[in-house]
């Protein structure tokens, strides 16, 4: 097994699985007021809405990326160390970050920074974006899509866990003897889950690092799902990272509730006849069951997101997206109550009867500082005074041994 996979210790840090919000971070008209929310309401909105997340008892706020109107998360690390600052459990994550037009020393550095600030309550999931023109927007060829995803977390991977990283590919500039700072935090890479909607190299990706596989099934059947998900436990296997049931699973989920299903479906259809994603396509009733979008009553969520389980297995989070479609944010922070005070504490129960113990938790910082450390002490990396000279002077870092002989065959010693 790898030495930084989460292990299955049950505690109070790492509940089993690991509930919460994600959002697109999309701007749209409300159809039944005809307003749309300015960019500044929006982002406000969004804060209190992760605030609140953690005030009713989730465990994971996610959000997104994007540079193009209608949405606004086009730098998450800034929205995310800000909302860190205002709560005190949270984990923060993404949904997603752009492997494939973000620079993979940025992102290193990036949520680096981010573990500091938020005192290690952020991963990350990875994602090739569904957005086409952003890639020439930042210099890239869409058709390299894949290619580009693979390569640049390769590098990212690299940059978190070397001090000195030397490294030549085909979409970058080479790289020699630099040190992305800060160095995570306690020495610890953040989580990473990578997430796809259809791609199985993107599962094989996850796979060979060992890393969470996040299937975001909210638009196509389950058997769809279901097959991307078992690729990706049977290859986890096959790596060596453990059980096929030992795989780090997240997959979405929408919902709106109200104590009447019948008073939900009413209030829901025109936001979801006028969505900019799958409105003025197939009925409500339709996409609800080919899908689990979920319109009803509380108990009617529970019963649907119960199931979830028989058909992905033990999974390690589940994330709800709950403000889009010009929701207001009264209602949202409504839907978010019921979420969980009425149907999240009845899912922790039933996700928990007879799950096996080898099963891993939902992954936290502090999982993996023990996985890596036990009960040993974790890093603090303290620079030495080397100017950036990584070249001739060995290593930047006081904890790392300096090598026998420097690069260009120099040898160096340093107090």
């Amino acid at each position: 097994m790898s030495d930084t996979t989460p292990t299955a210790q049950h505690t109070a840090e790492a509940p089993q699985v690991q509930f919460g919000l994600f959002t697109v971070s999309d701007i749209t008209r409300n159809p039944v007021t005809g307003q749309t929310p300015s960019e500044a309401e929006r982002i406000r909105d969004t804060i209190a809405i992760a605030k609140h997340a953690e005030e009713v008892g989730l465990d994971v706020f996610a959000l997104g990326e994007h540079h193009n109107p209608p949405f606004w998360s086009s730098s998450p690390t800034t929205t995310l160390a800000y909302i860190a600052g205002q709560t005190e459990r949270l984990i923060l994550s993404t949904a997603t970050t752009l492997i494939t037009t973000n620079d993979p020393v940025k992102i290193a550095e990036d949520y680096a920074m981010l573990q500091h600030v938020s005192g290690g309550r952020v991963d990350l999931m990875l994602g090739r974006g569904n957005t086409g023109p952003v890639y020439p927007w930042f210099g890239k060829d869409i058709r390299q899509g894949l290619p580009l995803a693979i390569e640049n977390y390769a590098l990212l991977h690299k940059l978190w866990r070397e001090d000195v990283v030397d490294w030549e590919g085909k979409f970058r500039t080479p790289l020699q003897g630099f040190t992305a700072t800060p160095r995570p935090l306690d020495g610890v890479a953040p989580f990473v889950w990578h997430g796809s909607i259809r791609t199985p190299e993107i599962a094989e990706q996850a796979a060979y690092y060992g890393d969470g596989f996040f299937a975001n099934n909210i638009f196509w059947p389950a058997e769809h799902y279901q097959r991307l998900i078992g690729l990706y436990r049977q290859r986890y296997a096959h790596y060596g990272h453990g059980t096929p049931e030992q795989a780090i699973v997240g997959i979405g989920g929408q919902a709106f509730m109200r104590k009447n299903s019948q008073d939900a479906v009413r209030e829901f259809r025109p936001y979801f006849d006028n969505a900019p994603v799958y409105g003025h396509g197939p009925a409500m009733e339709d996409f609800a069951e080919m899908t689990p979008l979920t319109v009803g009553s509380p108990q009617q969520v529970i019963d649907r997101y119960a199931g979830m389980r028989e058909l992905y297995g033990d999974y390690q989070r589940q994330l709800f997206l709950m403000d889009h479609a010009g929701l207001p944010l009264k209602t949202v922070l409504e839907q978010i109550d019921l979420l969980g005070e009425e149907v999240v504490p009845v899912l922790r129960r039933e996700f928990a009867k007879n799950r096996p113990a080898e099963v891993p938790d939902g992954p936290t910082h502090g999982a993996l500082v023990r996985a890596a450390y036990g009960d040993g002490p974790a890093r603090e990396a303290r620079p030495r005074a080397n100017r950036g000279d990584n070249l001739t002077a060995g290593s930047p870092y006081e904890d790392s041994p300096q090598p026998a002989g420097a690069a260009f065959g120099l040898g160096r010693s340093e107090a």
